[in-house]
């Protein structure tokens, strides 16, 4: 049994003393134990070897109080999993020299035995494991496919991913067997994720909020939704879906047991979305780590007892940024300890 649970129960609805807290991106960048390791390896040599990818997942599990664990990782893994050559270039970020632009380079694109091709992910699970002793739960996560498609068929990092909403548009055929092969990829992968040990699975929608209410249930939530269905009987399911505040009421059909919200939405909007009835995950603005400590303890207080504390997980409204001091990550997460009613 996990002895620190708090998170499973605000998954599962129960009255808790206080909110569970963890950080999207919290074993990651702005540590300088992280740098140090950054230093040495590259990036996808750290998420493919899995006792790298264990110590930098139990990294902030060292230094904070943190509620839950977050699996060291990136969701390119997957497209690359799919015969879809992903780099991580220089200053530039994810790169793909042969971006998917035709419904001839989607149907080249496998589905995989994602025990083959992804079996480094499944070993840093049982690694991590071992290394939390049953304190905390540890989270899997996987990108949504429209996030997915966005990089495969843009080839890099996009401030409004044009190229792939084009593709969508005018090759909606292609774009929706690429949409399914990685749906059925990402089941398989976060399925064995399950298998191997995890409490919870994410799926990350950080370009959902790109498309129109109307194609975000076209192009995405449906596919979401397909992992949801597959995954909830199994598993405790969380969705995050960066600028998706318009969907909520959508989200909220389906058998997930949190949705993340980001820091555009009132948490009283959020409640009111999801008839105040689902647990909510969200939704500081990472930004705001750069105020004083002082500050965003004010301001944590103020977003609990806006949210409430059941049915609730503190966390950032995204991923934590690179520049923030570590007193300040650590004065978010410890207003959320320390928090009294």
């Amino acid at each position: 049994m996990i002895k620190n649970d708090l998170y499973l129960k605000a998954l599962r609805g129960e009255t808790v003393e206080r909110p569970p807290v963890w950080m999207m991106r919290q074993a990651g960048r702005y540590l300088p134990e992280f740098i140090a390791l950054r230093d040495k390896y590259d990036f996808f040599t750290r998420c493919q070897t899995p006792e790298l990818a264990s110590e930098i997942t139990v990294q902030p599990i060292r230094r904070f109080p943190l509620d839950a664990a977050i699996l060291f990782s990136d969701i390119l893994v997957v497209p690359q999993a799919m015969g879809i050559d992903f780099k991580m270039k220089e200053n530039v970020g994810p790169w793909l020299d042969n971006p998917i632009r035709t419904m001839e380079d989607v149907q080249n694109v496998i589905v995989p035995d994602v025990n083959d091709t992804l079996g480094y992910v499944f070993d840093a699970i049982e690694l991590t494991l071992i290394k939390l002793d049953n304190e905390i739960p540890l989270i899997g996560f996987a990108g949504s496919p429209w996030t997915i498609l966005c990089y495969c068929v843009e080839g890099k990092g996009s401030k409004a991913f044009d190229i792939a909403k084009s593709f969508c548009f005018q090759q909606p055929e292609a774009a929706h067997l690429l949409l399914q092969k990685i749906t059925d990829t990402t089941i398989a992968y976060l399925k064995r994720k399950i298998e191997k040990g995890v409490s919870a699975v994410q799926v990350f929608d950080s370009w959902g909020g790109m498309l129109s209410p109307q194609d975000y249930q076209e192009f995405s939530w449906q596919y979401i939704n397909q992992i949801v269905e597959a995954l909830s009987p199994l598993s405790h399911v969380v969705v995050f879906g960066k600028g998706c505040w318009f969907a909520l009421e959508d989200m909220m059909q389906s058998p997930v047991s949190a949705l993340g919200v980001d820091w555009t939405i009132k948490p009283e909007t959020a409640r009111a979305l999801t008839n105040h009835s689902m647990t909510l995950q969200g939704n500081f603005d990472p930004a705001r780590l750069h105020s004083t400590p002082e500050t965003i303890k004010k301001m944590v207080n103020e977003m609990i007892s806006r949210f409430g504390k059941d049915r609730y997980i503190a966390n950032l409204g995204h991923g934590i940024l690179p520049n923030i001091p570590l007193e300040n990550a650590e004065a978010f997460i410890r207003a959320v300890v320390d928090w009294k009613p």
